[in-house]
């Protein structure tokens, strides 16, 4: 069904005017959606069936979202003014809108990283080669996946016979051997790196959120400090923003998740400073009062290295003007892919649900914040994820892979039964216009449903202390500060 339109003219990012051409929003969308597999891998019947029972094809599907996205351009009178037309940005905006208001929910996700990873191109922050296309590292998931199917858990049918057959000891043991592994690479990568001339004063440790950062801080400066390094802490939840800085949204939620949320240009001074070899005052952050409540000296001896632990440690304004050889940049991810059911879909799990669910619980354990609201929230985490986190992994010297397959069968106890902490269907129903969190929410309860969970004497019987999960379901052996 064609739809009115009036736009002539868009305007590109050098502000030159160029001819209106839908068929290039079009292709746009379907390269998206055919870089995670085709449409269908965001089928959800309750919300966009419909769609799926009008058009037949991808190519269909992504015409009657480009439409909505000329209608959307239309809306707005100015744009049918002749020197004020939609520029590119504009209509990225308008397609992201489209896509996640019908529930596109991953080919939003992907279009979204694809854009930013173009912006970091345009700027310079990135080359060619680390452009990370769709934030989804397909080689690096195909590996994974014939890893466990080579275990008999790639599929959640799988792994839940080796739940129920009380056979999953050795995959634990696996996972964690490989987990340590690539954290012994990881030491060696930047021993190499010393040995080879280079005067690293900067270690970060950066990956989204709940993917395991603390627990591997701790894990690879005990490895690099038996070779003899020292290591000084800087913790950057201090250069947050004070509270009234932070607008409210009509739930009354706050957005802390973007990296402007820090005070970016005092945190590069002081990184700057402290390389010099000066003295800074490190603001100091109170959560309780929302404020900065005063400062304390701070300063990096000779012989020392720079320790981060940060979600946003590969954006490029952060270490604006420092020498990259005087950085090391490790990067967490957590892949964890299997099949939904017996695979016979060819329909992924969603990883990025891991870990939601690993922040609702710690949320609800650690910080009194109910998992209602994580999941609320988590739209605006996904966001500053697919600006300045995902598209910029290839910056990072080294990628760890922090996702575990036996990470469902720990949770699933917490979540679901009786005493269970999901929300209710009832208490998510004031939401349901919510249309990103209504998604989450149905999946996360539908694949927690079909999983099948450990007990918990099995559970402290197979899992160590220091396995990353502990950071989020208790009982760590190594210490969590943000959860003190």
């Amino acid at each position: 069904m064609p739809v009115q339109n009036r736009i002539i003219k868009v305007q590109k990012r050098n502000r030159a005017l160029v001819t209106f051409d839908q068929a290039a929003i079009v292709r746009a969308i379907l390269r998206a959606a055919e870089s995670m597999g085709g449409f269908r891998q965001d089928y959800l019947p309750d919300i966009n069936g419909h769609i799926f029972e009008t058009y037949d094809t991808d190519e269909e599907i992504a015409g009657f979202i480009a439409d909505i996205v000329v209608v959307c351009l239309n809306s707005d009178p100015h744009h049918l003014i002749a020197n004020f037309p939609p520029t590119i940005e504009t209509i990225q905006d308008e397609v992201l809108h489209a896509l996640r208001s019908y529930g596109f929910q991953n080919a939003a996700d992907c279009y979204e990283c694809y854009r930013w990873g173009r912006h970091w191109l345009r700027e310079g922050a990135i080359n060619e080669t680390q452009f990370a296309g769709n934030g989804f590292p397909r080689h690096r998931m195909d590996k994974i996946l014939e890893w466990n199917r080579q275990r008999g858990c790639h599929t959640v049918a799988g792994l839940n016979d080796l739940v129920r057959a009380g056979k999953l000891k050795s995959l634990v043991d696996d996972a964690l051997a490989a987990y340590e592994a690539a954290l012994d690479e990881a030491a060696r990568k930047v021993m190499a790196r010393l040995d080879a001339g280079d005067n690293i004063r900067l270690l970060w440790v950066s990956g989204p959120s709940s993917s395991g950062k603390t627990t591997t801080t701790v894990k690879l400066t005990s490895r690099l400090e038996r070779h003899g390094l020292r290591f000084l802490m800087l913790n950057l939840d201090d250069y947050f923003w004070s509270l009234v800085e932070h607008p409210t949204d009509w739930i009354n939620d706050r957005n802390y998740e973007a990296p402007e949320a820090l005070d970016i240009q005092l945190l590069n001074r002081h990184l700057t400073e402290l390389l010099a070899g000066q003295t800074i005052e490190k603001p100091v952050y109170s959560f309780k009062e929302g404020r900065r409540v005063g400062s304390k000296p701070v300063r990096l001896e000779p012989d020392q290295i720079l320790l981060l632990d940060c979600l946003h440690g590969l954006y490029p304004p952060i270490t604006e003007g420092i020498e990259p050889r005087s950085q090391f940049r490790l990067y967490l991810e957590t892949l964890n892919p299997l099949y939904e059911g017996d695979g016979a879909d060819q329909r992924l799990c969603k990883f990025t649900d891991v870990r939601l669910i690993r922040r609702m619980l710690r949320d609800l354990k650690y910080r009194s914040h109910r998992p209602l609201l994580t999941l609320l929230h988590w739209h605006y985490v996904r966001a500053g994820e697919l600006f300045s986190i995902i598209p910029l992994q290839g910056l990072a010297d080294c990628v760890i892979n922090s996702g575990f397959p036996f990470d469902l069968p720990v949770l699933k106890p917490f979540f679901v039964g009786p005493n269970g902490y999901l929300p209710t269907p009832e208490e998510f129903q004031p939401y349901t216009s919510f249309l990103d969190a209504r998604i989450r929410y149905e999946r996360v309860r539908k694949l927690l449903e079909s999983v099948a969970g450990l007990d918990g004497a099995t559970r402290d019987r197979l899992i160590p202390g220091d396995a990353v999960i502990r950071e989020f379901i208790g009982g760590s052996t190594i210490r969590i500060p943000h959860n003190e």
